[in-house]
């Protein structure tokens, strides 16, 4: 098998990372185009839930696929981690839904950040729930060169290219930076893949030093390559574990949507105590995605003004061009702590420290579960943030049925005033001062980071209702 060629390829990439330019973040884009031969893989056997899979190298086909790296222009402001997404392409197109969820740490760490088209779908095109947005489709002059032989080859493919990442000073792909650890992360559809990675090619590759799965289901990716939205699970498990011997650290990131709601099968099917290598966060209030994805996350530098990064996180109905029953999901909480699992992610694979542990969110004993809600209708248990703690708002990760889209984006009603005097009665003091506490709090427990405190804390006065005045 020979080594994957990479060519850099002139001119601006094709991968949506937010309305703004990343030269006024510090950070440049460079894409490469690398091509090998990829092995899909097999196993003899079932795979069963416990996530224990042992499977062989299966067929080989060639690939030519894109990778994306930003990285910091101040080589010295580099951290020595190079972070390796998993493109998601549900929507039809590749999309770096962690880039657009945590990109203010990553670049306020001083991260290498690298995107991979991974899967056939954000290459070729391919079944999705959305328009045939693949790289071929919308810019075929760039793209042409590109040949995905399908996804079941996508495992071998991610593995390559976390090892051109790792072999960085041999191959000068981040040219003269060296990364001392590469971490993996992918959400939605990229985590359900990450999973398999983890569980059944991780064990052969050893290529990432640690796992952000992010937003996962109780479902995981078929190994043979067929769609997410054919057959569910055809000759896997439908709700497989994270295998008990994970190599390295892994830190899954679950919301109400994953967890009981959403297209698919709930994560709750497949829930696992923590363990020496394995934490599960687990965050109150929060939909698979919501206004930051769409709305924040694409003007929010660092710099943004106050007043624009507000008017993004107003309750809105609008889902890209289309009318909800309810607001979706806005509350500022969700990317504030992926962030902080990326760091807790971080410092573990550096130092040992393992992540925090968290509770989980409580559920009922029915089947099917439902969350079990306190007085002002938010789930309890999970990660706590003062956005379900000193609440002026509902938020869930459930809510809209309107369509499978809207059902990932959770709801949001912002309390009307006879709630907001109930309880707040002394007021907008009383609320900030309450809300201050409650971020102290789980900046202490681990799961907001200190650096976006001030930030956080000049979000809740501007967002605080007229009715609290």
């Amino acid at each position: 098998m020979r080594n994957p060629i990479v060519t850099s390829v002139a001119g601006k990439p094709t991968l949506l990372l937010g309305d703004y330019e990343l030269a006024d973040l510090g950070y440049i884009a460079e894409e490469f185009f690398i091509s090998a031969t990829a092995v899909s893989y097999a196993s003899d056997a079932h795979l069963g839930s416990d996530g224990q899979w042992c499977v062989r190298p299966c067929a080989e086909a060639d690939y030519v696929t894109r990778m994306v790296i930003l990285k910091p222009m101040d080589t010295a402001k580099f951290n020595g981690t190079a972070i390796v997404e998993w493109l998601n392409v549900t929507g039809g197109m590749d999309t770096a839904v962690d880039w657009l969820m945590a990109h203010r740490e990553i670049v306020r760490a001083g991260s290498v950040y690298v995107a991979v088209s991974a899967q056939r779908v954000g290459v070729e095109g391919g079944p999705s729930r959305g328009a045939n947005n693949s790289l071929k489709t919308i810019n075929p002059e760039r793209y042409s060169r590109l040949r995905h032989p399908g996804d079941a080859y996508s495992y071998d493919i991610f593995s390559q290219a976390g090892r051109l990442v790792r072999d960085a000073q041999h191959n000068g792909i981040l040219g003269s930076l060296r990364p001392d650890y590469v971490l993996a992360v992918g959400e939605s559809q990229s985590a359900m893949f990450l999973t398999t990675y983890i569980n059944a090619v991780d064990p052969l590759a050893r290529v990432y030093d640690g796992f952000l799965i992010h937003s996962r289901f109780a479902s995981t990716a078929p190994l043979d390559g067929n769609s997410m939205f054919g057959p569910a699970d055809a000759g896997m498990s439908v709700a497989p574990k994270f295998r008990s011997d994970v190599r390295v650290p892994l830190i899954n990131v679950i919301t109400e949507t994953d967890l009981i709601g959403g297209p698919r099968p709930g994560y709750y099917l497949a829930r696992q105590p923590d363990s020496a290598l394995l934490r599960t966060w687990e965050i109150a209030g929060t939909a698979h995605a919501d206004n930051y994805i769409i709305q924040v996350g694409r003007i929010d530098t660092g710099f943004a003004s106050l007043t624009d990064l507000v008017a993004a996180y107003a309750p809105t109905r609008n889902l890209m061009g289309a009318q909800v029953t309810q607001s979706i999901n806005f509350a500022p909480q969700h990317h504030y702590v992926v962030q902080a699992a990326l760091v807790a992610l971080h410092n573990w694979v550096r130092s040992g420290e393992p992540a925090p542990i968290a509770q989980p969110i409580e559920l009922t004993d029915t089947h099917p579960p439902q969350l079990i809600l306190d007085e002002n209708g938010l789930a309890t248990g999970g990660i706590r943030t003062p956005w379900v703690d000193v609440p002026i708002a509902r938020t869930s990760g459930l809510g809209n049925e309107d369509n499978v889209l809207a059902s990932l984006f959770g709801s949001g009603e912002p309390f009307d005033a006879a709630i907001l005097r109930r309880l707040y009665p002394c007021g907008p003091t009383e609320y900030l001062e309450r809300f201050e506490v409650s971020l102290d709090a789980a900046i202490a427990r681990g799961f907001v980071l200190p650096a976006d405190r001030q930030e956080i804390l000049e979000l809740a006065c501007a967002m605080s209702p007229s009715t609290l005045f």
